[in-house]
């Protein structure tokens, strides 16, 4: 899994990583972003465009966030390989570690 979205994401999602995606594989649950660990080319373009700092190289995601590491893999058990985030849209297919989480991130 190349890039992962964290904590910072839920219940804000920006969105500025899917205009930045080249391969379109950042996929929009209920309450975050989610990036497809196989349609990944691992370019890095949605990084630095990320305005809360919520995308990381899954070897450098932060120790109290490991956990997005395995709710990102599993928003796509369900989903599989649908091939482009743009022709699946909006899903509710956020895993319990997520959808489970109290609201965060509200001003």
């Amino acid at each position: 899994m190349p890039y992962v979205i964290a904590e910072p994401c839920v219940d804000v999602m920006d969105k500025s990583c899917i205009e930045e995606c080249p391969v379109d594989c950042i996929y929009e649950g209920a309450r975050m972003l989610y990036i497809h660990p196989d349609e990944c080319v691992d370019c890095g373009a949605c990084e630095p465009v990320c305005p809360v700092e919520a995308i990381f190289f899954d070897d450098d995601v932060p120790e109290e966030w490991n956990g997005y590491i395995t709710g990102n893999a599993d928003f796509f058990v369900d989903l599989g390989s649908p091939g482009g985030a743009a022709k699946v849209g909006r899903t509710e297919n956020d895993p319990p570690s997520i959808k489970n989480l109290t609201p965060m991130n509200q001003s």
